[in-house]
């Protein structure tokens, strides 16, 4: 029967819930002589092996014979990848062709994002073996990053990773492109699931989920940004999309919730997924909507990443192409004596933080009308500050623009001395215009990137004398901690997300948010050349003090806040109710229900204070064994 549903997937006319390669599956026959490969059975199921994942060097580690067995059974496709910085240390894999296209080209290409280790933020993995200039300082080694990547391209493939990983107690990480900020794709010792090759897509004009009957497209897991824009072209819709052009969209994206461009209009990425497909931890490949599994449908979207199990492919709701009218609003403060700014420039520290409170007093008015906007503020020096914010305002007509902007501007103007003009261009369709090239999805490298995260409340702005503090608060974190704030405000009740929204674990906090923010540590890439490798925790703990503080100053502005799982301070206090709020239980009994074994972790995710990564120096990287707490 699953080969008949095979061939009938190949028609072109035919629906089916299942891309072909998904239809590849493990057989209850093939495992009854290779128990390493067995399902399991959740219920009543409970972790039974060492108390730390098991690790190269350990009395239980596979046998090369195991791992030939295994890589066998999954037909060839199991990985021994070497960091791609390993070309640039001396030792069996130098060279100094590769380390120089490493060097000069590798950020212009596909290199790094069809890597199967490379993840793009380096400290969580150890910063072990980062590319440098020859000579290099000290040595490779493999730190954090996976010892076994297991290519899937069939469900098959992940099923056999879930099944071998849960059998032999090894941990296990799963992988889509890379864009990981904390740590949930690498790990000392572990076996990573890619799911980068899962491309499939299919638009189908009408299908019916639930109350909900139109177009959807169907989407497999490691589609990118970029080749999701294409389609869009194509096919002539429009959905959310990550930021990025090369982030995965359905995986770790709609696992926080997935903010974007159009969220003020169309809800979250999360709000958008209609149904999908999941292998979950017993290894069992299961179909997932509103009402069927309807558990892992709630935990899945908004309930934390690398978690409950992996997707494989999932059917979106999409909506008309959508006209977007984006354009900046700019402006510095300078010395007197500063002759080569050609930006909008002021000469006075007050006035710049008077108009940096007044475009954030029209947060409600942008967002009420579907818009979402991008802003910036930095300090350069004591005398220096720049400010920019990027809108993206959609469905509006110049007129409609300017009777919404105006009021912004002027004052900036008039009041203030800002000389700022309001230009609107030309509307475009920015992810449907058959005029862009194709999208290729290039540029993507490894960086150092640390910072916490805060949701601010709308309420905050409906009261001038909270909006005030709020506000001061924001300014302390540039002015006094030195430290890069990042706004991007959109309005997402349920009333925005609509079906199927209301059955996803999106916390309460981002329903009431108008705001959220980024506080970008720029000192902690300057600190030891922004590598964990060069920093001692005395060091980063030191260094990460002064980020808490000014943290706790918008905390304290901010109670009814939370933060985003996947923007986030990896040591963020109380994260349970920061990241998952009033979900947090009902996560955590999915979780355990669904996941006895502790088969799936990542940090701070539902669960996981059952185990912690045990690292040498004490640092908060992955670059360290898995251990159980004892906490249940």
């Amino acid at each position: 029967m699953r080969w008949l549903t095979f061939l009938l997937c190949l028609v072109p006319a035919a629906f089916c819930s299942n891309f072909p390669w998904e239809e590849v599956q493990v057989t209850e026959k093939e495992t009854s002589n290779y128990p390493d490969i067995a399902f399991g059975k959740a219920k009543g199921a409970k972790y039974t092996g060492p108390r730390c994942k098991v690790a190269p060097g350990d009395a239980g580690w596979p046998s090369t014979e195991d791992w030939d067995r295994f890589n066998r059974t999954l037909g060839g496709v199991l990985l021994k990848p070497v960091p791609p910085g390993a070309s640039c240390y001396p030792g069996p894999h130098q060279d100094a062709e590769k380390c120089n296209y490493l060097l000069t080209w590798a950020r212009t290409s596909r290199f790094y994002s069809d890597d199967p280790l490379t993840v793009l933020t380096e400290w969580p993995q150890g910063s072990t073996c980062s590319v440098s200039r020859f000579p290099v300082i000290g040595n490779c080694t493999q730190g954090g990053y996976p010892v076994y990547v297991v290519n899937a391209t069939t469900v098959r493939h992940i099923q056999l990773a879930v099944n071998f990983a849960r059998n032999r107690h090894l941990r296990l990480l799963v992988k889509n492109a890379g864009h990981d900020f904390n740590g949930r794709s690498t790990g000392f010792g572990a076996l990573s699931i890619w799911t980068h090759h899962l491309k499939d897509f299919e638009y189908l004009p009408r299908h019916t989920v639930g109350p909900y009957t139109g177009r959807v497209v169907r989407v497999s897991a490691g589609i990118e940004t970029w080749e999701l824009k294409n389609y869009m072209n194509k096919y002539g819709f429009t959905t959310g999309v990550p930021g990025g052009e090369t982030v995965g969209a359905y995986g770790g994206w709609i696992a926080g919730g997935g903010h974007h461009a159009l969220s003020s209009v169309y809800g979250h990425g999360a709000d958008s997924i209609l149904s999908f497909q999941v292998v979950t931890a017993d290894g069992r490949y299961r179909s997932v909507t509103p009402d069927k599994n309807a558990d892992l449908f709630f935990a899945m979207l908004g309930g934390g990443g690398g978690t409950y199990g992996v997707l494989t492919s999932a059917i979106v709701r999409v909506y008309p192409p959508t006209p977007v009218t984006t354009f900046k609003l700019e402006f510095h403060v300078r010395p007197p004596s500063n002759t080569t700014n050609t930006l909008p420039t002021i000469h006075d520290i007050e006035t710049f933080w008077a108009g940096v409170w007044l475009y954030q007093s029209f947060a409600r008015e942008i967002c009420d009308v579907g818009g979402t906007h991008y802003s910036y503020v930095r300090k350069q020096s004591n005398t220096s500050y720049t400010f920019d914010v990027r809108f993206e305002l959609p469905h509006l007509s110049p007129a409609q623009i300017s009777t919404l902007l105006s009021p912004l501007y002027t004052r900036l103007a008039t009041d203030l001395g800002i000389p700022v003009n309001l230009t609107i261009p030309p509307a475009t369709v920015p992810n449907n215009s058959s005029a862009q090239p194709p999208r290729t999805g290039t540029g993507a490298g490894p960086g150092n990137t640390y910072f916490a995260s805060r949701l601010f409340p709308r309420a905050n702005w409906d009261n001038a004398t909270i909006y005030n503090a709020t506000f001061a608060a924001i300014r302390a974190t540039v002015e006094d901690g030195g430290f890069t704030f990042h706004g991007v405000n959109f309005w997402t009740p349920l009333s925005v997300a609509g079906y199927p929204g209301t059955h996803n674990s999106i916390a309460q906090h981002w329903r009431e948010a108008i705001m959220h923010a980024d506080v970008f540590d720029d000192g902690f890439r300057a600190l030891g050349g922004g590598t964990m490798a060069q920093m001692t925790a005395d060091e980063f703990y030191e260094r990460h003090k002064m980020l808490e503080n000014v943290m706790d100053g918008i905390r304290g502005v901010t109670p009814r806040g939370g933060a985003y799982v996947n923007e986030a301070d990896v040591l963020e206090p109380e994260w349970q109710r920061t990241f998952f709020g009033e979900r947090y239980v009902k996560l955590v009994r999915v979780k355990r229900e669904r996941d006895p074994w502790g088969l799936f972790w990542a940090v701070t995710t539902p669960g996981s204070e059952r185990w912690r990564v045990v690292e040498e120096r004490g640092l908060p990287t992955q670059n360290g064994r898995l251990c159980l707490t004892g906490v249940e």
